[in-house]
């Protein structure tokens, strides 16, 4: 694993010390191992993990200039994508996992350990982490893989977003659409569109990053209770 992380993470213009490559690998074997308990990933081949996993998440930072010692929440995080590669690679960030699975967190913690990063790990929903006063409005950066279409997304990740900050969601190819539909909402939680880069992974496919900053405080009434966002998105 170490010689297959480092080689994707090259591709993408990123370059391993060998502490990392060792903490990459640690985090593919208890992946692995904890995969056979509960379910964290269809993906288990080792250059797959490698690619679609660790590099693809590592991706971000080619596309989004994350500010040193940036507080970072990455939020429906599951098997710790994309903030524990984010963390390995860049130790200087403050991360936040947040899952609503108790089981996974379990997991995190002990990746976390394991490999010997800090990360604060939270068992919540979403909705209703955005809600909370502790969290909400308290991120440099919001971060997630989820595949909820963007506008319902947005929802569910631009509360936990300071004014100034930025929510970059990793989606997949032919974003155009989605971006479109996603408009009112983005700007209804304070936010305004950046850019988006596309892109393609390696044997992997479309990749698209969206930049999303946040220029207003989100009003208190969102976000709303999950039901509402996923039956009526903005």
């Amino acid at each position: 694993m170490k010689d297959s992380v480092r080689i994707q993470a090259q591709k993408i213009g990123t370059e391993l010390t060998d502490l990392q490559a060792s903490q990459f690998e640690k985090y593919y074997e208890l992946l692995i191992e904890w995969n056979q308990k509960i379910n964290l990933t269809r993906i288990t081949e080792k250059e797959e993990i490698a690619l679609k996993h660790f590099a693809d998440s590592l991706t971000l930072l080619k596309y989004c200039d994350i500010p040193k010692n940036a507080s970072v929440i990455d939020v429906g995080t599951g098997a710790g994508f994309p903030g524990i590669p984010l963390k390995i690679v860049r130790p200087d960030i403050k991360l936040t996992l947040l899952d609503s699975l108790n089981k996974r967190l379990t997991f995190l913690n002990e990746v976390c350990r394991e490999i010997g990063i800090e990360a604060q790990l939270i068992h919540s929903r979403a909705e209703d982490g955005g809600r909370d006063p502790k969290l909400r409005e308290g991120f440099d950066l919001a971060v997630s893989r989820a595949v909820a279409r963007l506008n319902v997304l947005s929802e569910y990740c631009l509360p936990f977003v300071k004014v100034g900050g930025l929510f970059t969601p990793m989606k997949g190819p032919d974003m155009e659409d989605e971006i479109s539909e996603a408009e009112k909402a983005v700007k209804t939680l304070g936010g305004r569109l950046i850019k988006s880069e596309s892109f393609n992974l390696e044997n992997a496919g479309g990749r698209t990053i969206v930049i999303i900053k946040k220029e207003k405080p989100t009003p208190k009434a969102y976000p709303r209770q999950g039901t509402k966002i996923k039956s009526k998105p903005l």
